[in-house]
């Protein structure tokens, strides 16, 4: 036997670098078959690359078509769709004054949309075949304001409460779903935000600064965060928002 997930069918949208890659890699130690999706074919292709049993695919997760041919493609490859990780997100780092229109529309396309229509078609193929788990990327920002992130952290509210209202809706067929509240992690979007500040070392330790552990958070950390929700040892957990930031909010 490979693990808890053995006989289970997880798809990770968002899979291609930072925490969706980690998720990948975690659920097929485990013993998932993973799909790991991206908008970049060439980075899920590498997500996919030396794990036992993951399957790279592309997608554009604010176009309604492409996500539900994607899932329409796993059930009919795979036979089930057992485990759903919304993963897709990209950051914005403005005011709501200084945030213009196609920014906030494109924030909330990716970091909305994206996780709304991955329930939307995941959600009728676990109710077919008895249940199934859903994990949502939010933030802290989504619980919180936090400076210069109004479209992030606006998109990120609305997946913690679009978490808990599926929640309700489908807990009686069978179908958990909840979301992960990390601080601040060291990815790919953090080294970019890094990259284009005036002073990068400053604004690293303004980042670990904020969070009382005094570190960043890992990708794998938060991966093992939803392994754990999608596992049978939560089994009555749903509806919730789960943080992983280091005691950011705790101050």
């Amino acid at each position: 036997m490979r693990g808890r997930f053995t006989g289970k069918v997880c798809l990770v949208t968002g899979g291609g670098p930072g925490i969706g890659r980690a998720m990948a890699q975690a659920f097929d130690r485990d013993g998932a078959t993973v799909v790991a999706a991206d908008l970049d074919g060439e980075a899920a292709t590498v997500t996919a690359r030396n794990l036992e049993c993951c399957q790279p695919a592309t997608v554009d997760v604010t176009d309604p078509g492409a996500v539900a041919t994607l899932i329409r493609d796993v059930r009919a490859r795979q036979g089930r769709l057992d485990i759903l990780c919304n993963n897709p997100g990209i950051g914005s780092t403005r005011t709501i004054v200084d945030c213009e229109p196609d920014e906030w529309d494109r924030v909330f396309a990716v970091n909305v949309k994206g996780v709304y229509l991955g329930c939307k078609y995941a959600i009728p193929v676990m109710i077919e075949q008895g249940g199934g788990v859903i994990v949502n990327m939010a933030s802290v920002a989504g619980l919180v304001g936090l400076p210069n992130r109004a479209a992030y952290s606006a998109s990120k509210g609305a997946v913690v409460t679009l978490t808990k209202q599926i929640a309700v809706d489908y807990a009686a067929q069978g179908i958990r779903c909840n979301c992960i509240c990390p601080g601040t992690v060291d990815t790919p979007w953090v080294g970019r935000l890094l990259a284009e500040a005036g002073d990068p070392v400053a604004m690293r330790r303004q980042l670990v600064d904020r969070q009382p552990m005094g570190r960043l958070g890992t990708a794998e950390e938060v991966a093992a965060a939803a392994v754990y929700l999608a596992s049978d040892d939560a089994g009555f957990i749903t509806g919730t928002a789960l943080v992983i930031d280091g005691g950011l909010l705790a101050r």
